[in-house]
Parts: C-alpha cells; sequence; structure tokens
C-alpha cells in the first residue's frame, strides 16, 4: 500500500511541476495589484516566514482567516479578498479537487505564482468524518485503526496524506486526540482510546504518516472534549474543571507536540470551569466562555502550562465558528471572529466562508482601535507562513 502512494504523490508532485510551468491564466485585478506592490528589502535579522507576511493591515489581517469554499469561484473570490487558508466542506462541489484548470492545484499555480501562497485544509480522519471519499478515498474509523499493527497506522496516515497533497490539500484536521471517557457520542469512534499513553502512540504513528505525505497534521480539540456535557455542534457545552482536564485531558498534547512542533492544534469551543484570564474578575465571570475565544486557554497551550506540557509555538485555529451553536449561542460569527483572534488564536475558521470582506474589516478595525494589539497579528501571521514553509509551499 506504501508503495502505490508514493508512486501516486511522486505523480502528484510531477502534475504540480507541470502545471507550475504552464502560462498562468491572467490574474484578477486584487492580484495584479499585489504583485506590483513595491518589495521592500528584509533586513538580515527578519526570518523567511516574517518575510513573507503582507505589510498592508488589510491583507495581513486576511491571511489569517481560514473560510469554507463550496466551488472554484468561492475559492477565487476568498483567495481574491486574500484569505490564507481555504477549508473543503462535505457540501463542496468536488470538480474542485479534480477538474483540471479549475481545482485547487490550478490555483496553486496561479496564485501562488503572484507570491501568495496559501493553505487548504479538510476534515478528514476516517470513518464517520471523512470527506469526498469517492475521490480521495475511504478509510477505517480511528479506534478500528488504533487495533492494527504500527505500520498500517503509520501507512494509513501516509496514504491519507498522499491522497489530499495529490488534490491540493495541505492540512489535515486529524489527529482526534480526545479521550473517550464518558461515552460521548460526538466523540466514540473518533478517538482513539480512553489511555492517554495509547493515544500518544497512536497519534503520533498517523501524524508521522501525513507528515511524511508532506500534510500537516492537526490535535484537537484542545483542551479536551472527551468529558464535555454535550456536543459542542448543537449547544454550548461544559467541561470538568480545568484542574481536572489537567490530570487528564491534556495529557497527550505535550508528549505529541514536543515530537511535531510543525503540527497546527484546534482550539475547541467548551467552556472550561476556573479557566479565567490575568486580571478577569472570576465573580464577573460567570461560568466561562468557550476556550477559542478566552485567552487563558491560549496561555496554557503556549506556555505548556499543564503535566508534561511543552511551549508551542505553531498554528492555533479555531474550531468552526459559523456553524456550531457552542459557539454561536455565545457569539455571532464576526463578534467570535475578532475575539478568538485576541484572544489568541492564528486562524480564525468558518466554514460557511460567508461574509468574509466584512469580516476582515472588523478585524481591522480592532487592530486600528487598539483592541487587538498589532503584535498579536504580526506573530498569527508568521506562523501561518512557517507552517506554509514547513510543507513546501
Amino acid at each position: 500500500m506504501a508503495r502505490i502512494a508514493r508512486a501516486l504523490l511522486a505523480g502528484a508532485l510531477s502534475l504540480t511541476t507541470l502545471i507550475s510551468c504552464t502560462p498562468t491564466p491572467e490574474p484578477t485585478t486584487a492580484v495584479l495589484e499585489s504583485a506590483e506592490a513595491p518589495v521592500a528589502e528584509v533586513p538580515p535579522s527578519v526570518s523567511p516566514a516574517e518575510a513573507r507576511v503582507p505589510q498592508d493591515l488589510r491583507a495581513k489581517v486576511a491571511s489569517l482567516m481560514v473560510v469554507g469554499v463550496a466551488n472554484y469561484e468561492q475559492a477565487r473570490a476568498a483567495l481574491d479578498q486574500g484569505a490564507g487558508g481555504l477549508i473543503i466542506p462535505s457540501w463542496a462541489d468536488p470538480a474542485l479537487l479534480h477538474e483540471p484548470g479549475r481545482d485547487l492545484n490550478a490555483l496553486r499555480a496561479e496564485y501562488g505564482g503572484y507570491g501568495r501562497p496559501f493553505s487548504v485544509a479538510i476534515d478528514f480522519e476516517g470513518g464517520r468524518v471523512q470527506r469526498h471519499t469517492h475521490v480521495l478515498g475511504d478509510f477505517m474509523p480511528p479506534r478500528v485503526l488504533a487495533g492494527t499493527p504500527p505500520e498500517v497506522i503509520q501507512g494509513t496516515g501516509y496514504d491519507i496524506g498522499v491522497a489530499l497533497r495529490a488534490h491540493g490539500i495541505n492540512v489535515d484536521y486529524a489527529p482526534v486526540v480526545d479521550l473517550d471517557l464518558v461515552g460521548l457520542e460526538i466523540v466514540g469512534d473518533r478517538a482513539l482510546g480512553s489511555d492517554p499513553a495509547e493515544v500518544v502512540r497512536v497519534a503520533g504513528l498517523f501524524s508521522q504518516g501525513l507528515i511524511d505525505a508532506a500534510v500537516t497534521p492537526t490535535f484537537k480539540h484542545f483542551p479536551g472534549h472527551g468529558r464535555a456535557s454535550g456536543d459542542t455542534h448543537h449547544q454550548l457545552a461544559v467541561t470538568p474543571p480545568i484542574e481536572e482536564l489537567r490530570a487528564a485531558d491534556t495529557a497527550p498534547y505535550g508528549p505529541l507536540l514536543a515530537r511535531f512542533p510543525q503540527a497546527s492544534v484546534m482550539m475547541g469551543h467548551m467552556i472550561v470551569p476556573g479557566l479565567v484570564p490575568a486580571g478577569w474578575n472570576p465573580a464577573d465571570f460567570g461560568v466561562g466562555i468557550p476556550s477559542s475565544l478566552n485567552p487563558e486557554a491560549y496561555r496554557i497551550l503556549r506556555e505548556g502550562d499543564y503535566p508534561g506540557g511543552v511551549p508551542f509555538n505553531g498554528v492555533v485555529v479555531t474550531d468552526d465558528l459559523s456553524g456550531m451553536r457552542g459557539i454561536l449561542d455565545y457569539a455571532p460569527t464576526p463578534e467570535a471572529v475578532k475575539r478568538a483572534i485576541g484572544a489568541g488564536a492564528d486562524q480564525a475558521l468558518w466554514s460557511s466562508g460567508a461574509d468574509l470582506p466584512h469580516i476582515i474589516d472588523v478585524v481591522v478595525a480592532a487592530v486600528e482601535a487598539g483592541e487587538i494589539p498589532i503584535e498579536r497579528v504580526d506573530e498569527a501571521a508568521t506562523r501561518v507562513q512557517q507552517q506554509l514553509i514547513d510543507v513546501g509551499l
């Protein structure tokens, strides 16, 4: 299976090379303006990732947005607005994955040729969470995969990665590292198990396979959805207090992030009692706010402030800010995007992709008003660019 997958990858890379050598279509006005902008001299102390961050504030903010697109036209419109990432939802036209000249690889050849690299992500765990299987392949549920030999686990990660990368996708929102401790249905066979050490073992093998195929794995959902009161797709959900999560649910993250610092982490929407940001009055905090909007959740992750934790300087992406009641019952998408970036998210994700120009403007206004420090936007944009560099984009 691995030999076949490697052959497919080689073919895909050859196809990408051929595409990049063919004449590209005339760029849109937005792309042309970006291409014609004067290039500032880069100081020697600036990293390659920092050098790729747009200097214009609106373009910089736009590079933090990951939006759902249903077809080629929507993808072009999002890229013309400067979106730094696309997510391919289940309702997308599969032609976006394979139609020559109108697929993701064609868009990469066009926009990348004008200095506009972008990320493309998908939810592809195997089992009940895998998109467009008739194009990308059908794989066993993670819980079943966990019971197979190590070479099958890593080989499955590799085969998934090869299929994704061949079709223009460079980020997989997998594996799930939530612990299945109370039988929550939304977790179930998506989880690798209930023992943190076993979750680390299987997630590590699977993630290595993805990385070998030049696809970024994403560990989710920090700080742990396994014991939430419900499914954040359908309701506000509350976990046990943060000290209980520290004792178990966060355990997989330290070993995995130590081994895979180039991975990303998805911040969940769970409300965690006791997760109170510094300077906030607990008496005014109520039950709390979703972790995706909570600066303390990002601080704990960044500093590795949990047993076995390590500092993490990679990309943190939010869970969906448009399609889940666990966030929409708390804040509308434009407000949630603004607050998530201000709290510490590097990428704000919303699967509907709606209102992208307006939401960019909302965040820009927040930066100009001092609600979000420009340094927060700069560090996020740099991490996004570094992740693209890490997978050769």
